[in-house]
């Protein structure tokens, strides 16, 4: 089985949030239960250099313009890999996305993977079929395409109609964000008119890449059970929820996974202190103290409380911060590692400086910070307002922080309530201030009661958080498609 996976971004050569994680773990997984998959993504500033074993594969032409292949493995786990390579669409600084041509980049990326899934003649690409072993040789067509997000969206609109045909998979990370784009884009890319109707890829006057992955491709999935359900709704559709009640049958809720190699407790490089199940309290407890002393916080043993996420809407972070007042006067300390909204950045700056023995925020993005916050937390407050499956909740699990968590999407799939009979999380109903402090001041009450709170500790820990179950899912769904 040959699976070409296209993603916009891949950890640790581009990531601005999930996706990029789920990227580089999915495919070693799918690799190691004997899949051939091969990661193709675009070649953004500074990526080439970082990839393992580079040569050329070949050249593309789309719409006269030159887009290198360039084929490699992923620098961490030895995945093949193939580089979009077009400077002047992708090698640019600052963000991925955010630019005022992203329908011709991202366009021309879909076109260029459908293109490889269909196997490229020699005439195309030349040094295809004289790849090193452990690369992929794109002479050869992909049985099946796995598409994410809406950046790779237009892709089945690329693929040819004739037989064989790849069989496409479209995984949707989070709906809210939808590629979307006018009628004199469309036309610039060279879609068939056909496309353009309300029953395809137009959508409220302009196309939406997002649209078209969810009409176009043979099997659906998000990333978990619950925001498969909660995307058929108006509530979380995103304007989408009536197609997908129409592909109801071909959508799955897939929960992901996390790469359990970086986020181990026990080995992480990125911790000054190691601990397992057996030395959870001494390994916390040093991880807490060294943190405390990196931001400035007062040497106490009470209750440490993370926050790690984008300042943003979906994140609900303003209801932490609307709850300020109140967990300041709680027996506790936070501790914020955010960016985004600078209104919520400044707020969150003015909460340390008036509690600075209590309260440390750190406005900016940092993988290190974030290992240590884990490993120093007592407790972990996501307060999403919709989180398609999220993976904080996971990481906190196996660092034995107790994830306190509104319960939407996959925060609910993968954190069991106190209501429960095997709790290992605190679930709350509303994002705004009382929810929060209504699971702040519960988390409080257990953790005193060091029983109970060990064994949370203790279930959470030995949850499988791998990849593999999630991969098992995803080769079975790509069995059913080739059996089909």
């Amino acid at each position: 089985m040959r699976v070409l996976f296209a993603a916009s971004e891949v950890y640790p050569l581009a990531k601005t949030g999930g996706l990029a994680d789920v990227a580089a773990a999915l495919p070693a997984a799918l690799a190691a239960l004997g899949v051939e998959v091969c990661i193709i993504m675009p070649a953004y500033r500074g990526v080439a250099e970082r990839m393992r074993s580079l040569q050329d594969a070949g050249e593309l032409r789309i719409r006269g313009q030159s887009l290198r292949l360039l084929a490699g493995t992923h620098p961490d786990h030895g995945v093949p890999m193939l580089l979009v390579d077009a400077p002047e669409l992708f090698a640019r600084a600052g963000s991925p996305y955010g630019h005022g041509d992203d329908a011709v980049r991202f366009g021309s990326f879909c076109e260029a993977v459908a293109r490889v899934a269909s196997g490229i003649p020699a005439r195309d690409a030349d040094s295809a079929t004289n790849v090193n072993k452990g690369h992929w040789d794109t002479s050869q067509r992909a049985d099946i395409v796995h598409l994410n997000d809406w950046h790779t969206g237009l892709t089945p609109a690329f693929l040819s109609s004739s037989a064989p045909r790849p069989r496409t998979v479209f995984t949707i990370h989070n709906l809210a964000y939808q590629g979307f784009f006018d009628r004199a884009q469309f036309d610039g890319l060279g879609l068939s008119p056909s496309l353009w109707s309300p029953e395809a890829i137009e959508f409220w006057g302009g196309f939406s890449f997002m649209k078209a992955g969810l009409v176009l491709s043979d099997a659906l999935t998000t990333v978990s059970p619950t925001y498969a359900r909660e995307i058929q709704t108006p509530e979380f559709g995103e304007h989408l929820d009536g197609v997908l009640r129409q592909r109801s049958t071909q959508l799955h809720g897939i929960l992901n996974g996390i790469d359990t190699t970086i986020w181990n407790p026990a080995t992480d490089t990125l911790i000054e202190h190691h601990y397992d199940a057996a030395s959870v309290a001494a390994g916390k407890a040093a991880n807490k103290r060294e943190l405390q002393q990196q931001l400035g916080l007062a040497d106490s043993d009470q209750p440490l409380l993370g926050f790690i996420g984008r300042l943003a809407h979906q994140k609900g972070a303003d209801a932490l911060l609307a709850a300020s007042a109140e967990l300041s006067q709680l027996p506790l300390q936070v501790v914020v590692l955010a960016s985004g909204d600078p209104a919520l950045e400044h707020g969150f700056s003015e909460w340390a400086a008036r509690c600075p023995w209590r309260v440390a925020v750190r406005v900016a993005y940092d993988e290190g910070l974030a290992h240590r916050i884990e490993a120093a937390s007592d407790m972990f407050i996501m307060p999403s307002r919709y989180e398609p499956c999220g993976l904080n909740q996971m990481y906190s699990q196996r660092y034995v922080s107790i994830p306190l968590l509104r319960r939407v999407g996959g925060l609910a799939d993968s954190v069991d309530d106190i209501s429960g009979s095997a709790p290992t999380g605190i679930h709350f109903e509303h994002t705004d201030a009382a929810g929060v402090i209504y699971a702040v001041r519960k988390a409080l009450e257990l953790h005193a009661q060091p029983a109970l709170w060990l064994q949370m500790q203790a279930r959470g820990m030995a949850r499988d958080w791998s990849w593999r179950p999630s991969a098992l899912r995803y080769m079975q769904l790509y069995q059913s498609l080739l059996a089909a």
